[in-house]
Order: structure tokens, then sequence, then C-alpha cells
């Protein structure tokens, strides 16, 4: 199989960071030290792919932001990893006129122009500085991996290339312009990392189909241009180069505006929705036990406690597209092991004087242990299995709280059966005015979800009814003025949106929960398996020619062997995060 799009963008970070050449394999030399410094942009391609320890054991001994305030430190060379920005140009002008370090090896994650390139020579040259820059890169690695076969276009900024941005009423063309151009760039970057030209699908008529024609015609121009073409043998490096050709295919957020609202049942979207959930890292509040504060005290601030969820955590390899009861399931069957083995990590921690020491001293234990072989290869095994039960013990017990609290069971139900044209066991009046049945924003998703999935919108009396009751939930009624001009807009009426089961049995999910201290078991909904959209009608470009969500996809591969998706976006946001740019757009 070919190599995942993680893996080509971790090489080429890999191969930036070895000074542009090739990392030795197997090699016992000590690595050349030097300092990584980047931008925010940089920092946010870098942090999903390589942790500290990677980066240290590639002889990076600092990582500092480019717009820090750095000391000199003049005898190590000095890696650079940034967007070439007017800003981030005068900074690095800056840098060499105060002859920071050794030596220079600047790499930009998009292409720098040409005047750009000038401000640099000019600044060297005033700073006497020309034979300390010693190279100059462009990367191309302008997007963000965050999975085998995942990737987003930015998170800087990412703002400027939201829904919010693209549909809002009083953009101007020259703002749309600038918008397609900052897609298209990342889209470029993306498939020169991964050594290929696509064929490319979209819609007609909408901005799916402006950046198509954008990106066809960038891939063009670098094909017409044989000696410095981006996508040849030669400058893709040995084995990249791949001459079957991936179909691409671009879609518009509008052509689906109800699955970004729906209420989630698997465990990786649960956590995006209900937690704070960034660039593989999750924050959780960490409770703060029982006792009481003392009479006329501040209530104790909770802490929050990160986590990485990273491909080398083979719990969350195995289970982040599972159902959130398998998951609780799978947790406690995981807890249950270590606790047998528990005895044996005493026994170990007693032969080694180590009783009283944390985990993290005992991980750090190398050579002087060499006596103990045996107990020093078992224990920080058990030990990182204990650090990656205790993670998913608290980051799962965190979204059970949301799922008990909220009643997100019900909401994923309900939302379920309005997607796939089912029997409605219950009146959606009913819900959106049960005190006890979710937040006002649940409540409102769920009857967006309902309005945009319905083939005749409700009569202007049910509607005024149904606002009523919204509003004395509490809900804001600006995403659905929206999603009213929305609809209207694109006539969804007239055509149906082809929302498809998922296959869900209208059972109690929550039949049985038990939780108490670490220990959840469930039973409920199993093997939920989600339908794709079709559309037809789609335009056909392929730059070659001389003269067209995201676990559902993981699940439509796998059972498609030796077929590989790719899926990617513009802007990756939770309901909460969607619901907000619908209501700004609602306000106008």
């Amino acid at each position: 199989m070919a190599a995942s799009v993680r893996e080509k963008q971790t090489a080429a970070l890999k191969r930036m960071l070895n000074f542009n050449a090739p990392p030795l394999k197997n090699t016992t030399a000590e690595p050349v030290w030097k300092l990584l410094i980047y931008d925010r942009f940089g920092q946010d391609i870098i942090s999903p792919l390589l942790s500290v320890k990677e980066l240290r054991d590639m002889g990076i001994t600092l990582h500092l932001l480019l717009h820090s305030d750095r000391d000199p430190i003049p005898d190590v060379p000095a890696i650079y990893f940034v967007m070439p920005t007017e800003e981030n140009i005068d900074r690095i002008c800056q840098d060499l006129r105060n002859q920071l370090y050794e030596s220079y090896f600047l790499n930009f994650i998009s292409a720098i122009s040409r005047s750009k390139l000038e401000d640099i020579a000019s600044a060297a040259l005033a700073a006497n500085a020309v034979n300390l820059v010693t190279k100059v890169f462009d990367q191309y690695l302008n997007f963000i991996t965050l999975e085998d076969d995942m990737f987003i276009l930015c998170n800087q900024n990412k703002e400027h290339i939201s829904y919010h941005a693209i549909n809002k009423p009083d953009i101007m063309d020259t703002d749309m312009d600038g918008i397609m151009d900052t897609i298209v760039d990342s889209l470029f970057c993306f498939f020169v990392t991964l050594g290929a030209v696509p064929i490319i699908r979209c819609p007609r008529g909408n901005a799916a189909e402006m950046v198509a024609v954008k990106l066809d015609k960038k891939l063009r121009e670098n094909l017409r241009d044989a000696r410095n073409s981006l996508f040849t043998g030669d400058t893709m490096g040995t084995g990249q180069f791949s001459f079957q050709r991936p179909l691409f295919v671009l879609a518009d957020r509008n052509l689906d505006l109800a699955t970004p609202l729906h209420h989630t049942w698997t465990y990786q979207a649960l956590i995006h929705d209900v937690l704070d959930f960034h660039l593989n890292r999750v924050s959780v509040e960490e409770s703060q036990g029982s006792e009481a504060s003392p009479a006329g005290a501040r209530p104790k601030k909770k802490n929050k406690k990160s986590y990485d969820l990273t491909a080398a955590d083979k719990f969350w390899q195995k289970h982040k597209g599972s159902p959130f009861p398998e998951v609780a399931e799978a947790v406690q069957e995981e807890l249950d092991t270590y606790r047998a083995q528990e005895d044996e990590v005493k026994r170990l921690k007693s032969i080694m004087g180590l009783e009283g020491e944390d985990d993290g001293a005992i991980s750090m234990l190398s050579d002087n242990t060499a006596k103990l072989t045996s107990a020093v290869s078992s224990l920080p095994e058990l030990l990182e299995k204990k650090r990656l039960i205790d993670l998913h013990t608290n980051v799962a017990t965190a979204v059970l709280d949301h799922i008990k609290s909220r009643k997100l069971d019900v909401y994923f139900e309900y939302e379920e059966k309005l997607m796939s044209k089912s029997t409605l066991d219950k009146s959606l009046l009913d819900i959106i005015s049960d005190p006890d049945a979710g937040t006002a924003e649940d409540k409102m998703r769920l009857f967006l979800i309902y309005y945009i999935t319905s083939q005749q919108p409700p009569s202007e009396a049910d509607l005024e009814q149904y606002k009523r009751a919204l509003v004395d939930a509490g809900c804001d009624l600006s995403p659905l003025n929206y999603i009213k001009q929305w609809k209207a807009f694109t006539k969804m009426a007239a055509t149906p949106a082809n929302y498809g089961s998922s296959g869900v049995k209208p059972m109690g999910l929550f039949s049985r929960v038990m939780n108490t201290g670490s220990q959840f078991v469930m039973e409920g909904v199993k093997n939920l398996v989600l339908k794709q959209h079709e559309t037809d009608d789609y335009r056909y470009f392929d730059p070659k020619m001389l003269r067209g969500k995201y676990q559902n996809l993981v699940d439509y591969t796998k059972a498609r062997q030796g077929k590989r998706v790719l899926y990617g976006c513009s802007e990756l946001f939770n309901a909460a995060q969607f619901m907000k740019q619908l209501s700004q757009l609602g306000q106008k």
C-alpha cells in the first residue's frame, strides 16, 4: 500500500530538519545539534506529527516561535519553518542583522515570491551575512495532517476561509478571490506532498467549482514548466511519484448542512462535539473531589488536563470510530486486565526499590538498572498501559457526563430518524420543551436538522409555535433565520435531501447505564453504519490533459480493500462553532 499522507508529510518534515537531506537510517552517529524557529502556522503543522522527543532525537535542542524574544546562540545553526508573510520576512531580516545564529536554513511553508526573496537577499547583504544564509527552500507543506488519511487546510486565521466568510451576503469579489487562492495554495501543497496530479470532479455553480478551476490552472502551469515541475520523478525523490492518479472530489458545505449539526455516537466524533478537541489534543476539566469549599470561600477553580490522542495509542486507533457504548466496555476490559497485572507492577517496583517513586521518574530509568533487565522491560510497558487506561477513563467519563446530563442519546436517535425519514415515536415539540433534555444549543441543532431535512417546511402557524418553544428554552433564533434564507435560495423544498438511514434500531440506547467510580458498562446501539450521499452532474478537470464525512469514509474504505480515501476540509469545526457562524449569518 502506498504511504499515507501523514507518513509523506512526516518524511518531508524530517528531511527538512536534517538540513533538507534524507535522514540516515540506523545510524549511531550523534545528530547535528540545531534550533528550530517556527511561526504559529509551522507549529500547527509539526505538532500533530512530531513529538518533542522525536524533535530531540533529530538534534533539535530548542524550538522557538519566530516572534518571541530570542537570545543570540552564535555557534548553532537555525532551521526556520515559516509562512512567507511580510511580517515574518521582516523578522528574519532582523535576525540576520542581529547575527543571532551560526547559519540560517530558511524553509517556507508555501512558495515565497521573488520580491520577498530579494528583500531577504538585501538584508543579508547589508548585514554582511550572505554566507550565513545556507539554504532557502519552498517546502509546499501548507496543510495540517491529523490522521493517516485526513487533513485540514489551516488552523491559524481559519476564520478567513470559514463557511461564514464564503457565504456572507456582503462579500466583495476581490475577497472571494483571495479566499479561493488561499484554499488552492493549500490544496496544491497537499498534492505536491502526495506526489500525484489528481483528476478533479466538482458540482457546478458554487465555491467548489471556483476552487476546482483555480486548482486545475495552477497544476497545469506547474506541469507546463517541465524544468521546474514539482511533479516529476527527479524532484519528488525516488518512489514518491506514482503513476496511479487520485480522483479528487470537491464539495461545497452547502450540499449538506445537516451533518455538521448532527449529534453523533462514535468516540472521536463525540469528543470533538462535546469536549475541547483541537489538533489531536483534548482538554478535560478534572473533577475536584466531592469536598465542599468552606463557607464564604471562592469555589475551587477546575483544573484542565490535556491529553494527546496519537497514532501510537493503540486503544485510540482501534476504538476512535466505535460507538460509545462499545468504547466504555473496552475501557472497562482494559482496566480489569491491568488490575490483574497491578500486583506484578508492585512486585517489580519493590524489587527495584521504587515504591515511593512516581511513574514518570520510573519510565526514565535506563542503564543503571541493567541488572534487572526483565523487570525494566516489563515495567515501562505496564506503566504506559496504565497511562493510556487513565487517559481514556478520564476522557470517556467526561464524554459520558455530557451524554447523561444532556440526554444526547435521545437527540442522536431522534435526528437519525429525521434524516432517514423514519417514523417518529415522540413529538419534536416535546423534546424542545423538556427542560431536562439538552442545552438550548442542542434543541436548536435538532430543530435545524428537522427544518433542513423536511421535504415541506412547517406551516407559518406551526413554525411560530416551534419558535416560541425555542425562545422559551433560551435559544437564539439567528441560525434559523439564515437556514430559512438558505433553504429558500437552494429550493431544497422541491428537491428532498438524500439523507440515508444509519441502520439504528429505535431502542433505548441507555437502557442500562451503570457508572460507579471509573466503571461504566453500557448496552445499546451496536454497529452504526452511516450511508453516503450521492450527487450527479459533476464537472471534470484533468490538469494533465492537453486540450473534470470522515468516519463514514473510513468505514466505506475498509469495506473496499485496496481503495484509499483521503478526506480533507478547509475548516474542521464542531457543531457549536458552526452554529456560531450560522448565527452571525442570520443576524445580517
